[in-house]
């Protein structure tokens, strides 16, 4: 049983996945008594305010360009019903299960910290849900990332008011059907509620927090790709001399360059004499640097998240004077921008990671660029056999949709409301164009990983079977042989291109080369 108390401050990227990857049963939330003393405060503000026949937005006005209107008293219920109706507009698939799920919990975690004026029954039914495995179907395009994630964030809350369609057990059924199957009853929401659910940036942090983890799993591995390519190709590993990247200083470059060395320590396929051969290809010789700085990206957007996941992002945020007085503030914490510009350097740098794993992947299949090291196209009989040539066009052709995929969304606004929110971060976009290059990337890897075999299986034919590998890259050889065969004749090599994405999303590879690196 998982269990997570939420209290608005620490929720971390490990908790999120959790809770978006557990079964329903295998899990507990509550929440910290600080917590409740702070949402339970922070709701009486709302009624206060209410009471006090005070004009605040969002809580007696329309919203957005509606934000002059004023709404009586008689109305402020179905105000609040009428924002998560109308903002529900998202189109397109649904949602993955553990995205929606990663941004119920996001959302609760804002809630609980007391800033919102939602109330705690209301908090309490989102984190049923998630106990109960109630998921709302989402549709995964409509967020701008400015004024929050309010058409996911919508679809979401129309469940909790007995509307909109869940999934429960596998099946899909209406909202209240779904709440009715697992023992919930809907929610009849409070002043403020609905936009206090629908306000915020919990749909970009619920991407963010799994593309960051997919992320860390290929930068490893694009690590591990290389070194097997190296030792594949007769590289040399005078390039990873810790003098070389001591004087550029980089982080990141150091520790890469360190991985790299223990990887390829006792290796017998390396190239040490470089007397007559004093250096590798760029693709070889400057991984340190480009897997360095792909690796330094990956930890800011981990940095960004770290902070996003335990803010405030709703809007207005309830405080308090000195004397006790609420006081709402109108800000814009809703806003993307940090996220949807840290999403895009994610999304340059996953590219770049393909970009180069695909020209290792050339070298190794083009005789003119290994100097007939291998046989061309890593297969025997060449011409009746085509061997590895077409991996390559895959190859190729991820990296070029990559390199569409990774126009900055961040770079793009446009107005809406009237004008009244005239600027947007599309956060959600560049969150979601992440990972569909992770996706891609977890194929051009696996591809190499492929490949590096295929050739080193080569190698040792002329070397004798007794030439190891590297400390590093002998247990992710043996893995890849456990389900990729060497590939004699031509066959269909889409099953094993497949499998061998499989290895490296799963995380198996990263594995393999941890484990025996003691890491």
């Amino acid at each position: 049983m998982l269990e997570i108390i939420l209290d608005g401050l620490s929720l971390t990227i490990p908790d999120v996945i959790h809770v978006a990857r557990v079964q329903a049963g295998e899990l507990s939330i509550g929440l910290s008594k600080e917590s409740q003393m702070a949402v339970r405060r922070a709701s009486q503000a709302v009624e206060r305010i209410i009471a006090e026949n005070r004009i605040v937005y969002g809580i007696n006005t329309g919203f957005g360009a509606f934000k002059n209107t004023i709404i009586p008293k008689e109305a402020l219920q179905q105000l609040q019903v009428n924002i998560i109706r109308s903002h529900a507009a998202g189109m397109g698939p649904p949602l993955e299960r553990d995205v929606v799920r990663a941004m119920m919990l996001v959302r609760a975690n804002t809630l609980a910290s007391g800033y919102s004026g939602a109330r705690l029954k209301t908090i309490r039914l989102l984190l049923d849900m998630l106990e109960r495995g109630v998921h709302p179907i989402v549709p995964r395009q409509g967020s701008l990332g400015a004024s929050g994630d309010l058409a996911p964030l919508a679809h979401m809350a129309l469940v909790m008011i007995g509307e909109g369609k869940a999934e429960v057990q596998g099946d899909v059924m209406p909202g209240a059907e779904a709440l009715a199957k697992v023992g919930l009853q809907p929610l009849i929401l409070a002043p403020k509620e609905g936009l206090a659910l629908t306000n915020g940036t919990a749909f970009m942090v619920a991407l963010g927090c799994l593309a960051v983890e997919e992320a860390e799993n290929v930068t490893f591995v694009a690590n591990v790709a290389g070194a097997l390519s190296l030792e594949a190709l007769h590289g040399t590993p005078v390039a990873f001399d810790p003098r070389i990247h001591a004087v550029r200083p980089h982080p990141y470059q150091i520790a890469t360059a360190e991985l790299l060395r223990h990887m390829l320590e006792g290796s017998g396929l390396v190239r040490l004499n470089i007397s007559s051969d004093p250096q590798d290809a760029y693709s070889l010789r400057c991984i340190p640097q480009v897997h360095g700085a792909c690796a330094e990206a990956v930890e800011n957007v981990r940095r960004v998240l770290d902070i996003e996941l335990n803010s405030v992002t709703d809007n207005p945020l309830i405080f308090f004077e000195e004397d006790g007085s609420p006081v709402a503030i109108s800000g814009g914490n809703f806003h993307g921008e940090p996220l949807a510009m840290a999403y895009d350097h994610l999304g340059l740098a996953m590219t770049e990671l393909g970009n180069i794993s695909e020209r290792r992947l050339n070298r190794m299949i083009d005789q003119a660029s290994n100097g007939k090291l291998l046989p061309a196209f890593l297969t025997e009989n060449g011409g009746l056999n085509s061997g590895f040539m077409l991996t390559q066009y895959t190859s190729a052709a991820l990296a070029s949709e990559n390199k569409a995929l990774c126009f900055p969304a961040s770079a793009d606004s446009i107005p809406t409301s009237a004008n009244v929110e005239d600027h947007v971060s599309n956060g959600p976009i560049s969150g979601r164009q992440a990972r569909r290059i992770l996706r891609n990337l977890e194929r051009m890897l696996g591809i190499e990983l492929m490949a590096a075999a295929q050739a080193i299986d080569f190698r040792k034919k002329k070397l004798g079977e007794d030439a190891p590998l590297g400390r590093g890259t002998a247990p992710v050889y043996e893995l890849i042989r456990e389900h990729i065969p060497f590939i004699e004749t031509d066959v269909e090599m889409a099953p094993y291109m497949a499998k061998a994405a499989e290895l490296v999303a799963s995380g198996k590879v990263r594995r393999a080369a941890i484990s025996a690196l003691e890491l």
